[in-house]
């Protein structure tokens, strides 16, 4: 239960339990002129220490082959950003002003507690994870965000598992809050041994769709032509562009509808035909492009991509995008018409990211909630 004054806290400790890592979000919204944040605390013990310190760092990875593929010499992963600084002893070139969160948090855990913060730069690409195989084993490819705290004399210096933690975040887009236009194709064919043509047309009540939210698609044939329509194919298909090492395009179809619905010459056909993309029937597709996937956690269809205005199209790793595609069916062969669709994510987010984040004085009455990550990415919870 989460009063109307309460946060969510994501709590992960080291395996020997010498360092503690707390984070208020997991996911870091970018919001074309700005990205959220990363905001966190970090609990040291200062007699295990000793000489050495503790540094946190932020990776954004994109891994383009199997892990078990990787060699000495070869690694399937280029780093594409990475930013380092030292939480203990704290720097005072790297101090910042704390948030409302860490202020709590420093308050609640002591004098050993630090906190540290982390700014995204714009032009990095947003977490998307393609689908492996079923027999596929290992990281998936995609681009990924890692959050990193460990104890050493140097940031160089080998990491070991046992003082370190290791945290997988996501850079996220949401949808727009107003629709654009309403999406309207139509396309006209003549055949050959007939004077006039098949015409098809094409259109969708909006633009704008949500994870899991049906598309309705409304079909009108009009067929002057000799021809009969046999059937009409209705998709909805997501096309992934990588855009670091090739200009190489992958579709796939996420939602479709093979209708017997048939136009015989001199006759019209107006129907609304109803999609729902959704993961679930999708989980066997390998290759397929989803929103950034955390441990243990449930994801859904890679939202489409929102690109700035003159940003390099070279930096945005994987580009999203989903088009609705009609086909009328006739003899030997048919005809296609294309229109592009947005599908995103909801900017509900609750309470705990958004609405309380930065944005007020918290009462007296303030309390946290610890969702606790094990070493094993396992949940359990209290209150601190």
């Amino acid at each position: 239960y989460f009063s109307p004054f309460s946060l969510r806290v994501f709590k992960k400790s080291s395996t020997n339990n010498k360092l503690t890592l707390y984070l208020g979000n997991r996911d870091f919204v970018d919001h074309l002129d700005h990205v959220d944040p990363v905001e966190g605390v970090l609990l040291v013990d200062p007699q295990y220490l000793k000489e050495r310190k503790v540094f946190v760092t932020l990776t954004c990875a994109f891994r383009y082959g199997r892990e078990d593929l990787d060699v000495l010499v070869v690694s399937f992963r280029k780093v594409l950003y990475f930013r380092a600084l030292q939480a203990y002893p704290p720097l005072p070139e790297e101090t910042k002003p704390v948030s409302h969160l860490q202020e709590k948090l420093l308050k609640k855990l002591g004098p050993n507690a630090y906190p540290f913060s982390f700014t995204i730069p714009q032009n990095l690409p947003c977490s998307v994870t393609l689908q492996p195989g079923p027999e596929d084993t290992g990281k998936a490819c995609g681009v990924d965000y890692e959050l990193q705290a460990f104890c050493a004399k140097t940031v160089e210096e080998k990491v070991h598992s046992r003082n370190s933690v290791h945290l997988l975040i996501r850079k996220v887009q949401y949808a727009p809050e107003k629709d654009g236009p309403q999406p309207m194709v139509e396309t006209s064919r003549s055949f050959l041994m007939s004077e006039r043509a098949l015409h098809l047309e094409a259109s969708l009540d909006k633009g704008l769709y949500y994870h899991g939210e049906a598309i309705s698609v409304n079909v009108h044939v009009s067929n002057y032509s000799t021809k009969t329509v046999k059937k009409l194919k209705i998709s909805v298909r997501q096309y992934a562009d990588i855009c670091l090492f090739t200009t190489a395009q992958y579709k796939c179809s996420v939602a479709q509808v093979e209708a017997e619905d048939q136009v015989s010459p001199s006759s019209t056909l107006c129907k609304i035909y109803t999609l729902t993309p959704t993961l679930n029937a999708n989980r066997e597709k390998r290759g397929l492009a989803l929103d950034g996937r955390l441990k243990h956690e449930d994801t859904n269809l890679a939202s489409s991509t929102i690109m700035k205005e003159g940003s390099d199209k070279d930096t945005m790793g994987i580009l999203v995008s989903y088009r609705v595609r009609v086909k009328a069916v006739v003899s030997r062969g048919g005809y296609v018409t294309y229109f592009p669709i947005f599908v995103g994510g909801r900017n509900s987010l609750d309470f705990c990211q958004n609405n309380y984040k930065d944005s007020f004085a918290a009462p007296e009455g303030f309390k946290f909630k610890v969702f606790e990550l094990l070493r094993y990415d396992t949940y359990c919870t209290h209150t601190l």
